[in-house]
C-alpha cells in the first residue's frame, strides 16, 4: 500500500512539473528565464478576483535595431518596456513608463502600429469600470479618456482594437455584449448618446449614434446574448469574428454591416478566436475545453482539438511555422522521430513569406502542394498545445501528398462542401483580384473539386449602399475604411442561438435544409451545420501539450525568433524558437561584448 501510494505520488509530481522545453518536428523550443518580464519586484502576483493579465506589442523602428516594445497589465498596473526577446535579459529595473490606476484594472490594450515611432505611440487601454484610455507611454502622456462618464457603457472593456489600416478608428467590445466604433478625434459628449437603427439581422443589430454634430460612439453593435469576450479582424481588415458568452462565433462584412456566417460551441461560451494568416480558417476555443476550426469560405465547422483540461483562453496562428511542401505525392508513416528528418521549409516573413506560399496551394501546377497551418492554444489548466491544420482536413475530398498528420478521424461523416450552399444565400460578388488575404476562401477554379461553390451573382453595391446610410446619418468617418477592392464573399444565413444539446438524430440533413427557413428548436443546434456532433467532424490531437505555469494561462503571441507566453501571476515568459537562442547570442556577443547575454 506505501509502495502504491508512493508511486501514485511520483507519477502525480512529475505530472505537475512545469516545462521548460518542447519538441516538435523543426526542433527544441527554450524557455529564456532571463528573458521574463514581470512586475519589478518578480513576486507572484495574487491574481483572485483580478483582470487577466494581456500583453501587446508594438515595433517602432528604432535605428539601433531594437524596436520592439512591450506593454503588459497586472493587477491595477500597466507596465511599458523595451522588449529584448531571445537577445538579451530582461531588466525590469528600468520601465519606460508605468501607471497604477485606483478605482478600475485595466483588462486590454493594443498598439497603433502605423502611427508608432521612436518618440510616440498610441496606445488604447480597456478597463473594467467600461472607460477607454488613449495614451502614449514615450512621451508619458494621457491624451483622451473615452466613456469617462459611463454613459455609453458602463460593463466592462473585454477587446480593444485599432482599426486596421487607420490612424484614428478603434473598436471596442464590452461585457454588456455591445461593440462601440469610435474616432479619436471626436468627442464622446456629455449626455447619454440617441441612437438611430442602421441594419439589423439575426440576433445582431447596428445603430448609429443621433445627434446634431458628429460624435462618439459613430456605431452601436449589439451581438448575441451575454458578454462578447473577443473579435478578431480578418488579415485583409474586411471582415470581423466575434465571440460570444452564449457560446456563437458570428463572422461579420465590417464595411457591409452584414453577417456572412455563424457556428455554436458545443457547450458553453466561446472566449477566443483568432484567423489563419490567408484568413481562410478561423479558430475559437471557449468553455467547451476544445479548439474549433471552422471555413470562412464554407462557412462550417471542419475540425475540433481536443487537448485542455479546462476553458481555453488563447487560440493564436503561428503565422511563421507555416509549412508549404513542393513534391511527388508521398505517403509517411512512423515517428515523431523519424518524421523530423523530412526537411520542411518554413516561413519567416509573416506578411509576404507565408502568403505567397499559401497561395501556390491554390494555383495550378502539376506538382502536389500540400500546406500545414500551425495554431496554438492557452487555458485554464495552465496547458500549452500546438496543433497542426493539415492537408487531410483541409481537403477531405483530394488525394493527399502527405497522409501521416497529428490528427485522430474518429469516424469523421463530414458533410459534402457543397451541401452548405443551402444555408448560403448569395448577395455579393467576388471579384477577381486574388492579392494576399484579401480572398479569404478560395475561388471554385481553383481546386479539382466538383462541388466547390460558384462565384455568386449579386448585387456590388451593397457596400456602398449601406456606407452612404452611414455616411447619410452623420458617420462620414466609418466611410474611410473602403480603402481599398472589396472582396464580397455568400453569406445572409439566418442561425440559431442555444446552449442545450437534445437527442437528436445524426441523420440531420433535412434538418440542414429547413435550418435557414425557420426558427431553430433550442434543442437543436446540435447536429446540424451550427454545431455538428464530435462524431461528425475529425478530432485533431494536439503536438505538444505541456504544463507550462502555476496559473491559468491568458497569453500566446506568436513572434518571429520566439513565443510568448503570459499567466495570471503576472509572469510573461519568452520561449525561443528551435535555433534562436545561439545564432542570436552570438550575434549580441559581436556588437555589443558588455550586454548581459542569454
Amino acid at each position: 500500500m506505501l509502495i502504491s501510494k508512493m508511486a501514485a505520488e511520483g507519477g502525480g509530481k512529475e505530472m505537475n512539473e512545469i516545462k521548460t522545453q518542447f519538441t516538435t518536428r523543426e526542433g527544441v523550443y527554450k524557455l529564456l528565464t532571463h528573458s521574463e518580464y514581470s512586475r519589478p519586484n518578480r513576486v507572484p502576483f495574487n491574481s483572485q478576483g483580478s483582470n487577466p493579465v494581456k500583453v501587446s506589442f508594438v515595433n517602432v523602428n528604432d535605428q539601433s535595431g531594437n524596436g520592439d516594445r512591450i506593454c503588459f497589465n497586472v493587477g491595477r498596473e500597466l507596465y511599458f518596456y523595451i522588449y529584448k526577446g531571445v537577445r538579451k535579459a530582461a531588466d525590469l529595473s528600468k520601465p519606460i513608463d508605468k501607471r497604477i490606476y485606483k478605482g478600475t484594472q485595466p483588462t486590454c490594450h493594443d498598439f497603433n502600429h502605423l502611427t508608432a515611432t521612436a518618440e510616440s505611440v498610441s496606445l488604447l487601454v480597456g478597463f473594467s469600470a467600461g472607460q477607454v484610455q488613449l495614451i502614449d507611454p514615450i512621451k508619458k502622456e494621457t491624451s483622451k479618456l473615452f466613456n469617462e462618464e459611463r454613459l455609453i457603457d458602463k460593463s466592462r472593456v473585454t477587446c480593444v482594437k485599432w482599426v486596421p489600416g487607420s490612424e484614428s478608428l478603434f473598436l471596442v467590445s464590452h461585457a454588456s455584449g455591445s461593440m462601440y466604433l469610435y474616432n479619436v478625434e471626436h468627442t464622446c459628449g456629455t449626455t447619454a448618446p440617441h441612437y438611430q437603427l442602421l441594419k439589423q439581422g439575426e440576433n445582431y443589430s447596428v445603430h448609429t449614434c443621433k445627434s446634431k454634430s458628429t460624435r462618439n460612439p459613430l456605431l452601436k453593435w449589439t451581438v448575441g446574448e451575454g458578454a462578447l469576450n473577443e473579435f478578431a479582424f480578418s488579415p485583409d481588415g474586411k471582415f470581423l469574428a466575434c465571440v460570444s458568452q452564449d457560446g456563437f462565433l458570428r463572422v461579420f462584412n465590417f464595411d457591409a454591416v452584414e453577417l456572412h456566417g455563424t457556428m455554436k460551441s458545443y457547450f458553453g461560451g466561446l472566449l477566443c478566436v483568432c484567423w489563419s494568416p490567408d484568413g481562410k480558417y478561423i479558430v475559437a476555443g471557449g468553455e467547451d475545453d476544445l479548439v474549433t476550426v471552422w471555413s470562412f469560405l464554407d462557412c462550417r465547422v471542419i475540425a475540433r482539438g481536443h487537448g485542455h483540461k479546462s476553458w481555453v483562453s488563447v487560440v493564436a496562428f503561428d503565422h511563421y511555422t507555416t509549412s508549404v511542401e513542393e513534391s511527388d505525392p508521398m505517403e509517411f508513416s512512423g515517428s515523431d522521430e523519424d518524421f523530423q528528418d523530412q526537411m520542411i521549409h518554413f516561413g519567416r516573413d509573416r506578411a509576404n513569406s507565408t502568403q505567397s506560399r499559401l497561395s501556390k496551394r491554390n494555383s495550378t501546377d502539376s506538382r502536389a502542394v500540400s500546406v500545414t497551418y500551425r495554431f496554438g492554444s492557452v487555458g485554464q489548466d495552465t496547458q500549452l498545445c500546438l496543433w497542426d491544420l493539415t492537408e487531410d482536413i483541409l481537403f477531405p475530398h483530394l488525394p493527399l501528398s502527405r497522409t501521416r498528420t497529428h490528427t485522430n478521424v474518429m469516424n469523421a461523416t463530414i458533410p459534402p462542401l457543397g451541401s452548405t450552399a443551402v444555408t448560403n444565400t448569395p448577395s455579393n460578388t467576388i471579384n477577381g483580384n486574388n492579392s494576399g488575404a484579401s480572398t479569404p476562401g478560395l475561388n471554385s477554379t481553383t481546386l479539382p473539386r466538383s462541388n466547390s461553390l460558384p462565384p455568386p451573382a449579386g448585387t456590388g453595391g451593397l457596400t456602398s449602399g449601406i456606407l452612404d446610410s452611414a455616411i447619410a446619418t452623420g458617420v462620414s468617418k466609418f466611410a474611410t475604411l473602403s480603402l481599398h477592392d472589396r472582396k464580397e464573399r455568400p453569406h445572409e444565413k439566418d442561425h440559431k442561438r442555444n446552449h442545450s444539446m437534445g437527442h437528436i438524430s445524426s441523420k440531420s440533413s433535412d434538418k440542414l435544409n429547413l435550418l435557414t427557413k425557420s426558427k431553430a428548436d433550442p434543442a437543436k443546434t446540435l447536429g446540424t451545420l451550427l454545431c455538428p456532433r464530435m462524431e461528425e467532424v475529425p478530432l485533431l490531437e494536439p503536438l505538444i501539450c505541456k504544463k507550462i505555469a502555476h496559473e491559468r494561462l491568458t497569453v500566446l503571441i506568436f513572434l518571429e525568433d520566439c513565443l510568448v507566453t503570459a499567466c495570471q501571476e503576472g509572469f510573461i515568459c519568452t520561449w525561443a524558437r528551435p535555433g534562436k537562442v545561439g545564432l542570436l547570442s552570438s550575434q549580441n556577443q559581436a556588437s555589443s561584448p558588455s550586454g548581459t547575454v542569454v
